[in-house]
């Protein structure tokens, strides 16, 4: 979850966030290069009265400043293709989930169960226990197992919503009569916080998200648990 001064990325709960992470830093380390060397050719012309005469007119250096931009878009154009089939459809998930957005909650389905869905709103401030976060936490938790392929089925009954949590590196618009399909892997147990990112009315910061990773175990009891009663 991010805390006061986090500027940064939260930490990575999936494969699929780290390598986001990677491909920011990467991306990052190419803009600073590209910054400091325009930053200090213009500081030296602008300090520096003479004329190249070799300079004007040059073919050479319209050629080299053709091919040199192209070879740093490949350099960041190939990582970014790798995410891009990272992030594609998987063909035999463990688990599939589907989740509705309303205004203003998430109702979830584990379609690989018989009756286990579900309506997630946010706790109060005044139902809000002491080891609580405010605006964050809600009165029943999406509990999927870690180290499994999970499928995600997005959709909403009323206007736009959008399904997000940073931390797994997840964000599907959740739109009416369309269903989007995500899916990610969760490689460690925790708390995963998410909040609604697309401005969907009056309560649309009071319709949050958490995910609660456990293991396969503990999972199937939980199951088991919630088919009983």
């Amino acid at each position: 979850m991010a805390s006061w001064g986090n500027l940064g990325f939260q930490d990575s709960a999936s494969p699929l966030m780290e390598q986001l992470i990677f491909f920011h830093d990467h991306t990052m380390v190419v803009l600073i290069l590209i910054v400091t060397f325009v930053g200090y050719i213009m500081f030296y012309l602008f300090f520096n009265f003479l004329v190249n005469r070799y300079l004007l007119e040059s073919q050479e250096v319209e050629i080299i400043w053709t091919i040199l931009p192209a070879i740093i878009l490949i350099f960041i154009a190939f990582p970014s293709l790798r995410l891009l089939y990272l992030l594609d459809e998987i063909n035999n998930p463990s688990i599939t989930l589907k989740t509705i957005g309303h205004q203003w909650y998430w109702s979830y389905e584990y379609s690989d169960f018989l009756d286990l869905e579900f309506d997630s709103y946010m706790v109060g401030t005044v139902d809000l226990s002491e080891s609580g976060f405010r605006l964050l936490d809600v009165d029943n938790r999406v509990v999927l197992p870690m180290n499994s392929q999970i499928r995600m089925l997005v959709s909403a009954a009323d206007v736009i919503h959008s399904w997000t949590v940073p931390a797994l590196g997840m964000k599907a618009d959740a739109i009416p009569g369309r269903l989007n399909q995500i899916s990610f892997f969760i490689n460690r147990p925790g708390l995963f916080f998410g909040q609604c990112s697309e401005i969907c009315g009056a309560n649309h910061s009071f319709m949050p998200i958490v995910v609660e990773s456990v293991s396969v175990n503990s999972f199937l009891d939980w199951v088991s648990s919630c088919l009983k009663s």
